[in-house]
């Protein structure tokens, strides 16, 4: 025993002098390449069941500055966490894809102790949880999703220490939504193949910014029925989770969560990046470790040679450095010397059927000697015999007919050149067109997501094969920037293809950034657009098809009853979700000028899609308006826009009324004229300050509406006030109107005296105009 403990202390002793040998971090990179390890020598590279590679380590001299982890080995298994209070617990490390998942509490909502809370506040992230600002990780915008769970709340996501909101999302519950108010068991809306929440019982919404911290504010809807019976923190859940986490997980309630294990309930992903200024612009990419920048003392991140190392810019809402990664044909760790290493093709039988010999990065395939055709095809390799035999065959019976070929080729000769002549013809035109629009720009903006480059340059010639060459049979109809067709994509998806007017050459710019931009707007209400093609005289556009027409065609039949009141708020509330989403929530605003009721379209559910950006303009942040030539529809056209050709998002507010307006009144705008010769929305606003709102209102709203129909018409008769600045924002008016609607499925079922007294002074049709403004709006 005693000579046992002498040999482990020269052991020991051997080991330290290794240690102290190979001080230097390049000498224990190139031992940890030598044994094909993960990690440097000496080092722990499992935690549980968790392997931790380099550049991350379990203690300092393990790991790169940053990428210190913590291993807990008092619980079992073992776990690994991310640093700070350890809040946030380590289950992956994806080198390939520079991210890292990790398993942390759902969003602890702070709520006021009062009988009738309004809501509450919450944070995710910080530096307790080894996420701060300048730190290596970051939460990953594109591979996580903001989430409630519960019925009727209003929750926004914002970046810790900015106002601007990321995300926000809305519950509702209850009799006509089509579940029962139990927050425990949220409705999916399946269609098209997505099983994503809309907002019945629970939301999903992307988060649109990278951030190391969030800031939630919950605000409980302003319901009389819900508030008589207030929700406390158990009856809801608000999270930021994994992409696809929740779909798979569609009934889960932080309260079925044993109590040990809330802690980590809920999964996300965090980007990572070594922290560097060397490497300068976006995903610029060098090869190998003689190129990459030296951060590291005497040393550089990217050590393999078959290595490359790409920038990480801050415009891709990531962390700002670069990161490493192995040439194709070679695995493993790029960030340890020979660290990649060749992969063998030879040993997948799926990858060559002949003679396979590996080379680095690469392998050749041969049929073997006597035989030939193709070695990557199974049976591809035919013996020469064989194909001799096959080839004199052909041989004979080609000489038989060759005699009565020969007048034929000289007939078809001919037009076969003609042919080919007019299609280099065509295809040189294509060329000119697609520079003189701007196709090489196009191209440029959209470099940055490759999966958006890919998708949006459609060829004219899969456009021609999609509408049968543009035939007048798949004609939907002309509008007032194009004439729009039908067409199936190779793809199968269903498009409709908007064939533009001829523009001016200065337009053309700001088309291009029309597509740029709108390619990345991302809302269920508004239409989406597959992509353009630039290779004809003017570019077409083409979007998802919407099959059961427009607003107008429901709104504005011969028949005495048109949609109902019920559906008719509901198209309102979505119309107004698409215009805040466009002023409020992309990086730069979008002013769509030309709301109507035709650039409404409805889908088999008559869920909204907002259509038609032919006249839309962008607003640079810094600017509150844009002097424009004036362009949109006379009857739903801001007057004040009009007479100046100042273009601001209250223009849009000013359309958005007239078309509330026309959905109370079922009266078209463009035609409209009272007795008096005053347009649709001065006669209105008229009717209300003289207290003679039914005068005017469609009878089918009087019978089916109730006192919310006042509180909408009132908000309508603000929307087109002359003064652009006494108009609301859309934000306003959107969270007006959810209230106006969650009021309307909830309050008034129950009806009760009590209720009714909430909404006296605004449901009161006999109200001035400067009451209309005390009423509604309480800023």
């Amino acid at each position: 025993m005693r000579a046992f403990m002498v040999s482990a202390t020269r052991l020991q002793l051997v080991l330290a002098a290794a240690v102290a040998a190979l001080a230097s971090s390049s000498q224990l990179l190139l031992l940890a390449a030598a044994v094909g390890q993960i990690g440097l020598p000496l080092c722990r590279t499992v935690c549980g069941d968790v392997s931790v590679p380099y550049p991350f380590g379990i203690t300092p001299e393990c790991s790169l500055p940053g990428f210190n982890l913590t291993c807990d080995t008092s619980s079992t298994p073992a776990r690994l966490s991310l640093g700070g209070d350890g809040t946030l617990q380590v289950t992956d490390i994806s080198l390939d894809n520079a991210t890292v998942r990790v398993h942390g509490p759902a969003i602890d909502i702070g709520i006021p102790r009062t009988i009738f809370p309004d809501g509450g506040n919450g944070t995710w992230g910080g530096q307790a949880w080894g996420l701060s600002d300048g730190g290596t990780y970051i939460l990953s915008a594109a591979d996580n999703e903001f989430i409630i769970s519960g019925c009727n709340l209003f929750v926004e996501l914002l970046v810790t220490g900015e106002d601007w909101v990321t995300s926000s999302c809305g519950t509702v519950c209850g009799s006509g939504t089509g579940t029962s108010p139990n927050p425990d068991r949220p409705v999916r809306t399946s269609r098209r193949g997505c099983n994503k929440c809309s907002g019945i019982g629970c939301c999903q919404t992307p988060i649109t910014k990278a951030a190391t911290s969030y800031d939630v504010r919950l605000v409980f809807l302003n319901n009389k029925a819900m508030r008589l019976a207030p929700p406390f923190p158990s009856s809801f859940s608000i999270l930021i989770a994994e992409e696809g986490w929740f779909d798979r997980n569609s009934g889960f309630n932080l309260t079925a969560v044993p109590a040990a294990e809330r802690s980590t309930a809920v999964p996300a992903v965090l980007a990572w990046a070594i922290r560097s200024s060397v490497l300068q612009g976006p995903n610029k990419t060098l090869d190998g470790n003689a190129t990459c920048p030296s951060d590291i003392v005497d040393s550089t991140a990217c050590h393999s040679r078959y290595s490359s190392c790409t920038s990480i810019h801050p415009s891709d809402n990531t962390v700002r450095g670069y990161t490493c990664k192995c040439w194709d044909g070679y695995q493993g760790n790029p960030y340890l010397p020979d660290g990649c290493q060749d992969i063998n093709e030879c040993e997948f039988s799926d990858k060559c059927y002949g003679i396979c010999e590996n080379v680095p990065g690469n392998f050749t395939c041969k049929c073997q000697q006597g035989t030939s055709g193709d070695p990557r095809r199974k049976n591809g390799c035919l013996p020469l015999s064989s194909q001799a035999s096959h080839a004199v065959l052909c041989f004979i019976i080609g000489l038989g007919i060759g005699s009565g070929t020969g007048l034929l080729f000289l007939v078809f000769g001919g037009t076969f050149l003609l042919r080919t002549v007019k299609v280099r013809r065509n295809k040189r035109q294509r060329q000119i067109f697609f520079k003189q629009n701007r196709g090489q720009l196009l191209q440029k903006l959209l470099c940055q997501r490759a999966d958006i480059a890919e998708r949006m340059i459609i060829t004219l010639e899969e456009l021609e094969k999609a509408t049968n060459n543009f035939d007048k049979a798949r004609k939907l109809g002309v509008g007032g920037h194009g004439t729009v067709y039908k067409g199936i994509l190779s793809s199968l998806h269903v498009v409709a293809i908007k064939k533009s007017k001829i523009m001016i050459q200065r337009e053309i710019d700001e088309f291009i950034n029309e597509v740029a931009i709108l390619s990345q707007v991302n809302h269920r209400n508004i239409v989406k657009l597959h992509g353009c093609c630039l290779e004809t005289q003017v570019p077409l556009l083409v979007y998802e098809f919407i099959s059961n027409g427009t607003l107008y065609d429901h709104l504005h039949v011969k028949a005495l009853i048109s949609l109902s009141w019920r559906v008719r708020l509901r198209i309102a509330v979505e119309i107004a979700r698409a215009l805040t989403y466009l002023h409020s929530f992309v990086s730069m605003p979008i002013i769509h000028r030309d709301i109507k009721s035709p650039n409404i379209l409805l889908d088999d559910n008559f869920i909204v899609k907002l259509s038609d950006f032919g006249a839309s303009r962008y607003i640079p942040v810094d600017l509150s308006g844009l002097d424009t030539v004036v362009q949109g529809t006379l009857g739903y056209l801001d007057p004040m826009y009009h007479s100046t050709g100042h273009l601001t998002e209250k223009s849009d507010v000013y359309s958005f009324g007239v078309l509330l307006i026309e959905l109370l009144t079922r009266k078209k705008p463009v035609s409209y004229r009272s007795a008096h010769g005053y347009s649709l929305p001065t006669h209105f606003v008229t009717l209300i300050s003289e207290g003679k709102l039914f005068d005017i209102l469609d009878p089918q709203v009087t019978k089916e509406g109730d006192g919310e129909v006042v509180d909408v018409a009132l908000l309508a008769a603000i929307c087109v006030k002359m003064n652009g600045e006494d108009r609301p924002t859309m934000r306003k008016v959107e969270m007006a109107l959810e209230g106006i609607h969650a009021s309307k499925e909830y309050v008034s079922s129950s009806g009760t005296d009590d209720e009714s007294e909430n909404w006296i002074q605004i449901n009161d049709a006999t109200v001035g105009e400067t009451a209309i403004e005390d009423a509604c709006w309480d800023e």
